[in-house]
């Protein structure tokens, strides 16, 4: 019975996943939103909002913060278990 629960939520994880990349638009296609509102309102309105005079500093510090942190700390996270293994296996 256990195996025929975790079988069903794994279905369900995969056909999620797969429905969820079907309904995404084409990488690269000119009509994607991330080719053409994204980059015109950096563009555009990148040194209004953020104040800086350098787009794309301003992009990673002001537009992207969260993102920025988040990679940053999914790294320290990575390197922290990756020296507490080593660590725990040199004794």
């Amino acid at each position: 019975m256990r195996l025929v629960i975790i079988l069903f939520f794994l279905a369900l994880i995969g056909f999620t996943l797969v429905a969820t990349v079907a309904e995404m638009p084409l990488y690269g296609h000119p009509e994607n939103p991330t080719n053409n509102e994204v980059p015109e309102r950096f563009i555009e309105k990148g040194t209004e909002e953020t104040g800086v005079m350098n787009i794309i500093g301003g992009i990673l510090v002001d537009y992207r913060a969260f993102d920025t942190l988040g990679e940053a700390t999914v790294l320290f996270v990575a390197i922290a278990a990756a020296l507490s293994a080593l660590k725990a296996h040199s004794h």
